[in-house]
């Protein structure tokens, strides 16, 4: 299956909640995962990010697709 999302996370899924119009999958992300960000140079240098920081990444994201295996 081809999908347009670029960054992939292994999960477990541990809950199903279904509707009659939409319904709710919980996960746990279960494999490591490596993400990355492109941001202004502006905000960069108001991090004041470099190798080794501890961050703590914000997801905004229209959608979570979950890909059977």
């Amino acid at each position: 299956m081809k999908y347009g999302a670029q960054n992939a996370i292994n999960a477990k899924v541990t809950s199903v909640k279904q509707g009659d119009v939409m319904s709710l999958v919980k996960f746990d992300v279960v494999a490591p995962a490596k993400m990355a960000s492109v941001l202004t140079t502006e905000s960069l240098e108001a991090l004041a990010l470099k190798p080794g920081d501890t961050v703590q990444l914000v997801i905004k994201a229209i959608h979570v697709l979950p890909v059977k295996e």
